[in-house]
Order: structure tokens, then sequence, then C-alpha cells
């Protein structure tokens, strides 16, 4: 066991015992130096044992790998992100074990330094607890450092604004241009849905006899790719009854469409586009400024 020149690289060759207390041997080639093969070594072994004394860094590996599987693609994704960007740079080298109170202070100040909104900082806060929970329970850790240190943020933000019916209107005017996009925009109007519920509709969601509209799943880009899971919550899954008006400028939009596939996305673009469209409509309209996620 241990590291070992090959050639003009380094390898590292160690035995472990798995989670069933298999003996294993796991090697790894590559490394241009001793030095960066001895980091792999020591962080993998770190990773195989289920003791605390482990640096955070390493340790959000194991509790990557275990969420993964249990959460949704996109519910993962944005733990990660979040994980990643506000919490690992500040603690991926303390061990688990050592991390104080007064440091999880110290992060919150750095955090509170941000112009962050009051949500988001109790988002961030909440994921860092979260690990430390998951250490806890599966991993022995005497205690969460997080819930002496105190929470921050808020977990509702400020009231949302909205657009009353001759302000929506003033707006659909800007998209005349864009008749997918002006229709997108009257489902989300209408019929409250969010944004990832209405990127994933397809043909076979609208059953234009009844007027409704069934929401069973959700549409995300993540990675460069289309990702449609399941709603939010079970409770997401819905039937939705549409206004008569609305159903007629659907059956009317869907008279100028050629070759739709019933089983294929009614509105084939993503979020960001949606954005861009109302932040020019408001601009060019002069209704009060809100985001997209306001209009549910």
């Amino acid at each position: 066991m241990g590291v070992y020149k090959e050639g003009k690289n380094w390898k590292v060759q160690v035995y472990y015992k798995d989670w069933q207390g298999n003996r294993k041997r796991k090697q790894k080639r590559g490394f241009r130096t001793k030095g960066e093969a001895k980091e792999w070594e020591r962080d993998f072994l770190q990773q195989q044992t289920q003791s605390v004394e482990i640096e955070f860094g390493n340790f959000l590996e194991l509790y990557y790998k275990d969420m993964e599987v249990r959460l949704r693609e996109n519910t993962m994704y944005t733990k990660r992100y979040i994980i990643d960007l506000k919490i690992k740079p500040y603690f991926e080298h303390k061990v688990l074990s050592e991390i104080t109170v007064a440091d999880i202070r110290n992060w919150q100040n750095e955090l509170l330094k941000q112009n962050y909104s009051e949500t988001y900082l109790k988002t961030i806060n909440c994921q860092l607890g979260a690990i430390f929970n998951y250490a806890v329970r599966y991993y022995n850790l005497k205690d969460n450092p997080c819930r002496k240190a105190g929470s921050i943020g808020k977990s509702k933000g400020e009231p949302k604004d909205f657009w009353m019916q001759d302000e929506f209107e003033t707006f659909l005017e800007t998209v005349d241009d864009k008749p997918e996009a002006k229709m997108a925009f009257q489902f989300l109007y209408w019929t409250g849905m969010r944004i990832g519920e209405l990127l994933a509709l397809t043909y076979n969601d609208i059953n234009l006899e009844e007027k409704t509209v069934s929401v069973n799943k959700s549409y995300q880009r993540l990675k460069g790719k289309d990702v449609i899971t399941r709603p939010k919550t079970p409770k997401s899954i819905r039937v939705i009854t549409l206004p008569d008006f609305l159903v007629e400028e659907f059956q009317e939009y869907c008279s100028h469409l050629y070759g739709i596939m019933k089983h294929e996305r009614l509105f084939r673009f993503t979020k960001s586009y949606m954005e861009h469209c109302m932040v020019n409509g408001i601009e060019k309209s002069g209704v009060k400024r809100i985001r997209l996620h306001d209009l549910r």
C-alpha cells in the first residue's frame, strides 16, 4: 500500500474496507508529482472512514454521494451549487469535528457583509446545518455547532409584487411578435403555474374539451441538458381549470403550429429566455418591475 513511481508519473495503491467490511483494493494512476499522489491517497482513505476526524471537503464527497440518489436532480444541482460556492471555500480544509461555533459565526458574518436577500441567507445557512445534522446522525458527530451559532436570514421574504390585469395586458403587447412567449406568459398569469411546470407542458397535458391543464412534471435546463422531473411536492400534481378565453386563444395559437407532436414540450425555450423577454417588455411598456415568479 502506498505511492509508487511509474514511468514519469506516480500511482497510488491502497487497501480499505467497504461499508460491508469487505477488503478492497483501489489504484489511481497518472499523478504528475509524489505530493499530488499522497494528497489523493490521504483524501481517499479519509472518505472510507466512519470517523468525523476528516476534512470538511472530504466529508462533503460522502454527503453528496448519499444525497444524489435520494434527491431530485434539480434539487441536488441547487444544493451542490450553494454549498460549493458559499460554504465549501470557507470550511474545506478544516477538520469536521474541530469546526466550532465561533467558526460558524465568523462564516455567517462574512455572508452578512454581502448584499444577499434574507431568504437567500436563510437558505445558505440551512444547507450548512443540514450537513452537520447528517454528520451527527450517521457519523456520530457529538453535536451540530450551527444550532448554538443561531440562524441568519428569514424564511419568508418581502411580500411579492404583482400586476393588475391592465398592467399585464400592457406588458403583453410588447411580446405580440413572439406568439410562443405571449402564450406562455398568459398561462403563467392565469393559471398560477410555476415556470418549471409551464415549460414541461406537452399537448397531451391540455384537455380542450374539459378546459383543463394537467400539471404532473417540471422542466429545468441543467448542465446544458433538458431535464424533466416530478413536481416540487406531491401536492403540486394537480388539474387546473382554464378560463374560456384562454382556451380559445390556445386553440388559435395551435392552429398556426405545424407538425406538433403530442408528447413534445409546448414551449421549447428556457426560463432565461422568459426572463429576458420580461425585462425587455417591462422597459418597453413602462409597467412596474416584478419578477417572473411574481406572475403566479
